[in-house]
């Protein structure tokens, strides 16, 4: 269990002096702890003198101090009197002259202070006996005087989830408690703390509590000074020696020890008291504010500039050993709040005593607290511009709780990865030239209850065994609405806790890596929700968001657009991307929403957003920030890919940002782009009867014509299949087995077009319904007791060879990129529903892909292809019996006819089954 510092609260079952009867809203007692009242007093036996000479004895310190009072007072009484005195001298004897007046000053000299000292002790005996006899229950106490302190006028915004059952209680006043020993030990007392650096430290508005709190030099020795609010007692324990601080009321201590002038004050611990005597529950533990800065001058430099690329190790909960100490430094970016202080389990969500100091003009706030390690829960509880306080989870937080919770976690990684081959294979590859086939899981629900850890046990054997080369993650980043798919983030830096903690997902990734998948995840910089525990106005202004309303709110989710003009929020992002491949070893990011990012008048009418700085509608500085992020990532991530969804025409998407394109504008820099264009097209087309198809027809053949415009990713994602739309089998139309054949002809189609493939989990073998995050698959589709298993199970079997030909046939996927790999052999058959072409490798292998998207049998289809090759056998048919399909095809090779054909000398005729697509290569 994570060790905690020194809030440790008084449990309501013992209260406190004068304290606890006045919180529960009951009448305060009048006789203080230990002392008995006139009941007790007769029940023992114990006489009335007897009871006076211990009440007596009890009331001597009060007694005392009241002595003091009364002293002062005749004091001054006496002092008129003295002045009195001299006179009445000076005129009973004129001719004594000077050395009259003299005797009789020092006369009256002696005399007052006789009197004086006459008058206190009597004063003091009386307060002595007027006590005792309060304190023996003779006569009604009188109240304490209130301690005049400035308390915190805003109570903390409660963290619900975390709240323990018994609340702390209120910090003490100055009368509550003596503070004894001070003479004995050599402690004197502080000069008092200055009304608004009190006000300040009290209300979590101080910018440098390290100036105020902890040891300092002063004349005379070493001002220790802290805030410890629930404590009875604080006790320095400096060189051997044990130094009792003077309680200033309102949770502060302090005092000066009389300690040898040296280079450095010497390392010192405190001892907080909480217990009513001394040695009950005490804790010993190292002062927070003893401690230099743990954050280095470079981190804040780069962090100013928003060039700071490992800003998860500069911001956020650290653990590390400071200055020989373990703990955990906090630091956190809120350039516009008054104060920031640490609230957490280990404070019962209280930050009172833990405020952070401002680190210049960086906007940077830092504390490192000793004795808080990995497990702890924390927020930041910010004081905001106008005085008002909101406690905020972390925005660089590394782990979180299970939402609906909201605090942030303190993190250490303990993971070992094992994926060494993996990631030096990953540095040499060039993703645009292999096989790049994705399988897309949204991971809550791909087996619903699944820890990471136990579908790591499960998820790698299956993609493996589907052949995909990749799996695309959806959601990772922590969100609070499970619905939401994990598309409004406000846990950037951690890994949804729904599943297990970040090393748990770690675990996933490298299991993934181990059986040779890549990993994709969703990334989604575009926007942030409005939950008040999270990034909206963050500090009490608007920082995460842009400032201008029009430009903050997202007209269609209700969320608010990040401020990509802001070097700090830039930077945040930035970093953030290169966190996933670095700290995860993810293999790419799939960048969500990209349109939204690059047009100001996304989703707009007019009037409702103002042109850029040259009139257009271009988000200049979404721009920036996508071409900065991508440069980073490549940079620093060798053989890692970015893909957008990015559902325009925008110019250059994957063009390297440093080559200007016609629109005056560098490339975007991404791997690839999703070709939403191809899949909008090819789905519609899907959805006509045949008998109509041919009236769409170029709807399938358009995609040629910008198919080498960018690099595409051909995406049947999990927007296709929900929300309306039905699953990809229940698009097509006709009956169940035209369905299922439209189905498998479609994916053959999808594999042997250029691009990359990516399909979403629940398609692979013809799921019917639509997906629901509630439930997932319809796995019980597969299984051997349903009817109709073998109809899934086929298609699933077409969907493993598809990836098993796919990734052994370079003429698929060699010159994705290269528009001399592509050409079409048929393109305009729209009377007969027939697409074919011809795919080539580097090396010029082909392979010839025909799509029949009619139901009936076509014989002897004339198909023109290269002379070169003398034979060719037919490696994938979709209408194979195997896969649920009639079992026409072509099961003998076909011979090359030097009969001309599309433009080419040589021709083949082979049988096109209905409803299919079918591969041949050179036999």
């Amino acid at each position: 269990m994570t060790p905690r510092p020194d809030s440790r609260p008084i449990s309501d079952a013992s209260p406190r002096p004068g304290r606890a009867s006045a919180r529960d809203g009951e009448a305060p007692s009048a006789a203080p702890s230990g002392a008995a009242g006139p009941a007790d007093a007769a029940g023992t036996g114990e006489s009335a003198g007897a009871a006076k000479k211990t009440a007596k004895k009890t009331a001597e310190k009060p007694a005392k101090k009241a002595a003091k009072k009364t002293v002062k007072k005749t004091a001054e009484k006496a002092a008129v009197k003295k002045a009195a005195a001299k006179k009445t001298a000076a005129k009973k004897a004129p001719a004594e002259g000077a050395a009259a007046r003299k005797t009789a000053g020092k006369t009256a000299k002696r005399t007052v202070k006789k009197a004086v000292k006459k008058t206190a002790e009597k004063a003091a005996g009386k307060a002595a006996e007027k006590t005792a006899e309060q304190a023996a229950g003779k006569g009604p106490a009188e109240a304490p005087a209130e301690p005049v302190a400035l308390r915190q006028t805003e109570p903390l915004k409660e963290h619900a989830a975390n709240w323990p059952d018994a609340r702390p209680p209120a910090p003490r006043g100055s009368g509550d408690a003596p503070s004894g020993g001070l003479a004995e030990h050599g402690v004197r007392a502080a000069g008092p703390l200055d009304p608004g650096e009190r006000q300040r430290l009290l209300h979590g508005s101080h910018h440098d509590p390290h100036a105020v709190l902890g040891a300092h030099r002063v004349p005379g020795g070493v001002l220790f000074r802290t805030l410890r609010p629930y404590a009875r007692a604080v006790t320095v324990l400096v060189e051997g020696l044990r130094a009792e601080l003077h309680d200033d009321g309102d949770g502060l201590f302090s005092g000066v020890l009389p300690l040898s002038v040296g280079a450095s004050i010497p390392p010192y611990r405190l001892l907080v008291r909480y217990g009513e005597e001394p040695g009950v529950d005490e804790i010993e533990t190292e002062d927070p504010y003893r401690f230099l800065p743990a954050l280095g001058e470079l981190d804040l430099h780069l962090i100013g500039e928003g060039r700071h690329e490992e800003l998860w190790k500069a911001l956020g909960a650290r653990p590390m050993v400071h200055a020989g100490v373990s703990g955990t430094r906090f630091a956190v970016w809120a350039p516009n709040a008054l104060g920031v202080r640490v609230a957490g389990d280990f404070n019962y969500w209280d930050g009172t005593a833990f405020p952070m100091r401002s680190l210049g003009g960086s906007g940077v706030w830092e504390l490192f607290l000793p004795g808080v390690g990995p497990g702890a829960l924390y927020k930041f509880d910010i004081t905001r511009p106008d005085g008002s306080h909101t406690l905020r989870a972390d925005p660089m937080a590394r782990r979180t709780e299970v939402p609906p919770a909201t605090a942030s976690i303190v993190e250490e990684s303990l993971h070992v990865w094992h994926d060494d081959a993996w990631m030096a294979r990953r540095a040499e590859r060039v993703p645009h030239r292999e096989p790049l086939s994705v399988y897309e899981v949204h991971l809550p629900s791909w087996r619903p209850g699944l820890t990471y850890r136990e579908l790591a046990e499960q998820l790698p054997a299956y993609v493996k065994d589907l052949g995909f080369t990749h799996v695309e993650l959806m959601p990772v980043a922590e969100h609070p609405f499970g619905g939401s798919w994990g598309y409004q983030v406000t846990g950037f830096y951690a890994p949804t806790a729904r599943m297990g903690t970040p090393d748990d997902f770690r675990h996933l990734v490298d299991r993934l890596h181990q059986e040779g998948i890549g990993v994709l995840m969703d990334w989604v910089p575009a926007h942030f929700p409005k939950d008040e525990w999270a990034l909206a106005r963050f500090d009490g202004t608007p920082l995460y968001e842009h400032s201008d309303p029009a430009r903050a709110e997202h007209p269609d989710w209700g969320t608010l657009e990040f401020n990509f003009g802001r070097t700090e929020v830039r930077n945040f992002l930035v970093a953030n991307a290169v966190y996933w491949c670095e700290e995860f070893h993810i293999d790419g990011l799939r960048v969500d929403a990209v349109a939204s990012m690059l047009y100001l008048d996304y989703s707009r009418e007019p009037g409702q957003w103002t042109p850029n700085v040259h009139g257009g509608r271009e988000n200049l500085d979404a721009v920036a920030f996508l071409q900065e992020m991508n440069a980073t990532v490549y940079r620093r991530c060798p053989g890692v890919i970015t893909v957008a969804e990015e559902s325009t025409a925008w110019d250059g998407v994957t063009r390297a940002t440093h080559h200007t394109g016609p629109g005056g504008f560098g490339g975007l820099g991404f791997g690839f782009k999703w070709n939403m264009g191809w899949m909008h097209d090819s789905l519609e087309y899907m959805a006509k009867e045949p008998i109509h198809r041919r009236y769409h027809h170029n709807e399938m053949t358009f995609s040629m014509v910008y198919a080498y415009s960018e690099n595409y990713v051909l995406p049947i994602s999990h927007d296709e299949v929900v929300h309306g739309k039905r699953s990809l089998v229940s698009k097509m139309p006709g009956d169940w087995w035209q369905q299922r054949a439209n189905h498998r002809a479609y994916l053959g189609f999808m594999w042997s077009h250029p691009g990359k493939q990516l399909l979403f989990m629940g398609q692979e073998f013809a799921q019917g319904a639509e997906w629901s995050e509630a439930h997932g698959p319809d796995w019980w589709l597969l299984d051997p007791a349903y009817p109709a298993a073998g109809d899934h199970q086929g298609v699933r079997d077409l969907v493993r060879d598809l990836n098993r030909v796919y990734a052994g046939t370079p003429a698929l996927w060699e010159r994705d990129t290269d528009p001399a790999g592509f050409a079409w052999i048929e393109g305009g058959a729209a009377d007969d529903n027939v697409f074919a072409f011809l795919r080539c490798a580097a090396d010029g292998s082909p392979l010839v892909a025909v799509s029949n998207f009619s139901p009936v049998v076509r014989h002897d289809y004339r198909l023109g292809v290269p002379g070169e090759v003398p034979a060719w056998r037919e490696v994938l048919n979709t209408d194979a019996a195997r896969y649920g399909g009639s079992g026409v095809g072509n099961p003998e090779p076909l011979k090359t006819d030097s009969v001309p054909a599309h433009g080419r000398p040589a021709s083949i005729a082979p049988t096109l089954p209905p409803l299919a697509t079918v591969w041949f290569v050179p036999a």
